[in-house]
């Protein structure tokens, strides 16, 4: 028989073979996979492994070598480095065999699952690829070279509860370095990423985070201990919105509420006033917020952070808001109050602190007056501007910004308009030393 009419046949044969599950036409249930899981088909694997190698190709150009770790670990190894709630999400293995053999009648009536779960559970599926990295970093250290560049790319479980975009199974693409703390390694993360993207010719904009932010802001209110409860309340901002999200601190402790209303020292030589703006995912829908905050440098020249206040938008009134509540809490005496170009800022501020100099940021001001300021222009420009804020004494600054009218004021009457109508605000730090400039001319303390 010919071949092609043999595999023919064969091909029907296997068509009509009975299937595995039975005959699903008298089955009252249909077949299923667990919530949270999914099936791929051949097409949907074709467009996964293209991205997964896109992924490796990139990690493998920047030296990074590729490792992989069991599916399963044990316990001991995973519980713990995930905080409470975290521990709850992991995926349990059952013993082999008679898995409650060890266990007593007393036990069982107990019904204390945490107990239990030692009992007849040493191994767990892995929640991520982190804790199980470490693991390998110490288990083969003598295997491996220092600073080591791993990427590893595997699933990963949690016994979350499945909703739309929220997967009990997953893939994750690591890439980490151990044993160097160079700052070179984090351009070369972000470099990484930037390079995946484009490869896959998908236009992102990278908004950088850093744990060591929240263990900063943790650090100030006085819980460095309690890093993991922060990060994990502030994880679910997405699923329970922000709202909810302070409510969830608040009931494990009132540290941020204790810190926002503690006592102030009575005098501070400067207070630095700032709003940094960023838009969240309040539960369904993205809202923009202003994180308004106020940092003092005391007399023995530490920095403090006064307080941390959230609004909708910037505005004077929630400023004078604030400028009251610090002086309720202690604050009698500022010296110098650096500030954005907000509208009544000064106004705001003079009604609290009547005494205090007002100054304004520099760099806010030149941001400000040159944003309408053309490319072909802006250095010939700024080297005019230049001489009028680096000036000596506020004399020479001002002549300097009469040259720099009578030269831009025709191409660029706002630009030159804005300088001379919040004069008033730019000229307080021309009466100081260089020094005390360097402190006052800026609010980049509080963005940096």
């Amino acid at each position: 028989m010919p071949f092609y009419l043999l595999f023919i046949q064969n091909l029907s044969l296997l068509t009509y073979q009975k299937s595995p599950l039975g005959d699903l036409g008298g089955l009252s249930m249909k077949p299923s996979i667990p919530k949270g899981t999914r099936d791929f088909t051949p097409q949907e694997m074709a467009n996964r492994n293209y991205i997964f190698n896109t992924i490796k190709d990139v990690f493998r150009l920047y030296g990074f070598q590729q490792i992989e770790t069991p599916a399963m670990e044990n316990l001991s190894t995973l519980m713990g480095k995930y905080g409470e709630e975290g521990d709850k999400l992991l995926f349990k293995i059952l013993n082999s065999g008679d898995f409650l053999s060890g266990v007593s009648d007393v036990e069982l009536e107990e019904r204390n699952s945490n107990r239990l779960t030692s009992k007849i559970s040493e191994k767990g599926l892995r929640y991520d690829l982190t804790v199980p990295f470490a693991r390998f970093v110490v288990q083969n250290r003598d295997k491996i070279t220092f600073p080591f560049k791993r990427y590893q790319i595997q699933p990963v479980w949690r016994a979350d509860r499945p909703q739309k975009g929220r997967y009990r199974e997953f893939y994750q693409c690591d890439v980490d370095v151990v044993g160097s703390d160079s700052l070179i390694n984090e351009l070369e993360l972000i470099q990484i990423v930037d390079e995946v993207y484009r490869r896959l010719n998908i236009n992102v904009i990278l908004k950088i985070n850093n744990r060591k932010i929240l263990s900063g802001i943790a650090e100030i209110v006085g819980e460095t201990e309690r890093i993991t409860d922060i990060t994990v309340a502030i994880d679910k901002m997405d699923k329970i919105g922000l709202e909810n999200v302070n409510k969830e601190l608040f009931e494990k402790g009132p540290l941020i509420e204790e810190w926002q209303n503690r006592t102030l020292d009575e005098y501070y030589p400067f207070v630095f006033m700032d709003a940094i703006h960023y838009r969240v995912k309040d539960v369904s829908r993205i809202v923009s917020k202003a994180a308004y905050i106020v940092l003092g440098i005391n007399h023995e020249g530490y920095k403090d952070i006064l307080g941390i206040w959230i609004g909708e938008s910037e505005s004077s009134k929630f400023w004078l808001k604030i400028l009251t509540d610090i002086k309720n809490r202690g604050v009698q005496q500022v010296d110098i109050f650096s500030v954005d170009g907000l509208s009544g800022f000064k106004q705001a501020i003079l009604a609290t602190y009547p005494k205090a100099i007002v100054q304004r940021c520099i760099i806010h001001q030149i941001r400000y007056s040159t944003r309408y300021v053309s490319d072909k222009n802006i250095r010939a420009l700024m080297k005019d501007l230049k001489s009028v804020y680096q000036a000596p004494n506020e004399e020479e600054a001002y002549r300097n910004l009469e040259l720099f009218k009578d030269k831009w004021a025709k191409e660029y009457p706002t630009c030159v308009k804005s300088w001379y109508e919040n004069w008033d605000v730019i000229s307080p730090f021309f009466q100081y030393s260089g020094n005390i400039r360097r402190i006052m001319y800026t609010t980049n303390l509080i963005e940096n």
